[in-house]
């Protein structure tokens, strides 16, 4: 939605009139204001309304997390279980 939104807005533009159009959102400034509008739009949807979603957000964000964390070593041990089974070791 947010990506049709922005679309119809440089829609209009020129070439050379883009960048001093989407440099200002690139600020360090307009990050900081969209994470806190984003935390203050989670807090009133989630927070203020005594629902349990955060703390299955934290559960699956954790288990997500875990995962990623372990991924390269699991690959590690495929890649090393596929060359021992083509090489005939154990």
């Amino acid at each position: 939605m947010a990506m049709k939104q922005f679309f119809s807005e440089i829609k209009g533009l020129k070439v050379k009139e883009l960048p001093a159009y989407v440099k200002p959102m690139l600020s360090i400034d307009a990050a900081k204001k969209a994470v806190e509008r984003s935390l203050d739009n989670y807090n009133a949807k989630y927070i203020q309304t005594s629902s349990i979603d955060p703390l299955l957000h934290v559960c699956f964000g954790g288990m997500i997390f875990s995962y990623l964390v372990a991924l390269p070593e699991e690959r590690r041990h495929l890649e090393h279980q596929q060359h021992a089974k083509e090489h005939g070791g154990h």
